[in-house]
């Protein structure tokens, strides 16, 4: 099995920054003909709470910390890391 590699890296930052996902729920019936046919939908939207661990999961792998490092550090300490690579995502955006 290959790794994407860029496509991990894009999960790892999206749930170390939190984002929002739609979740649809489809309610199915049969009619006189026994075919199924759609009753009800309901489309609605959750949002997912940064992620600590993957914050510390991209901070070992591409922020140059090890392991000790890590796990010493505060869940304070790991969102000002995370609102300090934050700023410079934005700034590279920006280039």
């Amino acid at each position: 099995m290959e790794f994407d590699e860029e496509k991990i890296k894009d999960a790892l930052i999206s749930r170390a920054l939190g984002y929002d996902a739609s979740e649809v729920v489809e309610e199915y019936s049969y009619d006189e003909n026994g075919e199924m046919k759609l009753n009800k939908k309901k489309v609605s939207k959750k949002h997912f709470a940064p992620d600590i661990s993957a914050i510390k999961i991209l901070l070992a792998r591409y922020g140059g910390m090890d392991e000790d490092e890590l796990e010493r550090m505060t869940e304070e300490e790991l969102r000002a890391e995370r609102n300090r690579l934050l700023k410079l995502l934005e700034e590279e955006e920006e280039i």
